[in-house]
């Protein structure tokens, strides 16, 4: 395995294109003014600590592209993940945008990669901060070009961006979060362990920390346990735990503490669609500031599904460590 040290004066996407093994690259602390594209297959990077060792972009989805096109959501992160096992730790990633309203969406990292880690970082945005492969069928058809939409062509999201057969397993682990609207969305089985979901003031006056759009097919969705979900300006009640980004979204939530920005309803169905008759949302041992007063579609585990849940979290941290002690040597 290689070793690297950076500061912010190396030009770190130039490094991370040139990268050809298994590489651990420590980041001394400082700003890091790049938009990153990681494609090496096991990078670990590695910050001095999250509160100093920042990677901050500043692309938005109404942003006038070179293509002639918008961004769109799925073009404005900071940093971009493709390779296979990699892994962040002690840093954050922001994306320096404000006012959603105005702006759209703003990603600060997107995970595109079978399997991936993170450790004790912070992500910043407000709509749309997370975003975790793999895409929905439909918008791989259409951001593919194979429709006849003028807007979208071949290569208007890279294919190895887009593409990816097969699901992806992501873990995060005691990070902190920020956002307003989805700021946790995608098709990915991820884990959150005792992070923290920061709810931002939104000038909407309403909010949703994730937006799950698992198929039917995937037995596994978003599983939040241990995690602490605090006001950072939200008003009460004005933010939901999930609302379904497509039919059969999955997600669960297992021994969390919800603060009173959290709508006693838990959930919501997406706008006026039907998808409160298809999502998976389930909930187990919540500690709340408001007395909840969950949707009647959405279900309250027992203690043997909550195990359950904890036993998959246990597999899937002893599968990364697996991973990362073969293929970091």
């Amino acid at each position: 395995m290689d070793v690297l040290h950076l500061t912010p004066r190396d030009n770190l996407q130039n490094i991370l294109d040139k990268l050809t093994r298994p590489t651990t690259i420590y980041l001394a602390e400082g700003e890091y003014i790049d938009k990153l594209w990681i494609k090496c297959n096991n990078v670990k990077i590695v910050g001095a600590d999250r509160e100093t060792t920042v990677i901050k972009w500043d692309d938005f989805a109404r942003k006038p592209h070179s293509d002639g096109r918008e961004y769109n959501t799925f073009r404005t992160y900071t940093a971009c993940v493709t390779g296979n096992g990699c892994s962040l730790e002690n840093l954050t990633i922001t994306n320096t945008n404000k006012d959603a309203r105005k702006v759209g969406q703003c990603v600060a990292l997107s995970v595109n990669a079978p399997l991936f880690y993170a450790k004790n970082i912070d992500l910043k945005s407000e709509q749309d901060t997370l975003f975790t492969v793999p895409f929905p069928d439909d918008l791989v058809v259409r951001y593919s070009g194979l429709t006849d939409d003028p807007a979208y062509y071949d290569g208007f999201i890279p294919r190895e961006q887009l593409y990816m057969e097969g699901g992806s397993v992501q873990i995060y682990e005691k990070c902190r979060i920020y956002g307003t609207v989805d700021y946790i969305f995608g098709c990915a089985e991820a884990y959150f362990e005792g992070c923290e979901l920061i709810s931002l003031h939104d000038q909407r006056e309403y909010g949703f920390v994730a937006a799950p759009a698992h198929s039917l097919k995937q037995a596994n969705g978003y599983t939040f346990i241990n995690c602490r979900f605090a006001d950072g300006g939200a008003k009460e009640g004005s933010v939901y735990l999930a609302r379904p980004w497509r039919d059969f979204g999955k997600c669960q939530f297992i021994n969390c503490t919800l603060g009173k920005h959290i709508n006693p309803a838990l959930f919501d169905r997406w706008n006026d669609t039907y998808r409160n008759r298809t999502a998976r949302f389930a909930y187990g041992n919540l500690t709340c500031e408001s007395e909840p007063d969950p949707v009647v579609w959405c279900n309250q585990l027992n203690e043997r599904q909550i195990s359950d849940a904890e036993d998959r979290l246990t597999k899937a941290k002893a599968a990364w460590a697996a991973h990362e002690s073969k293929e970091m040597k």
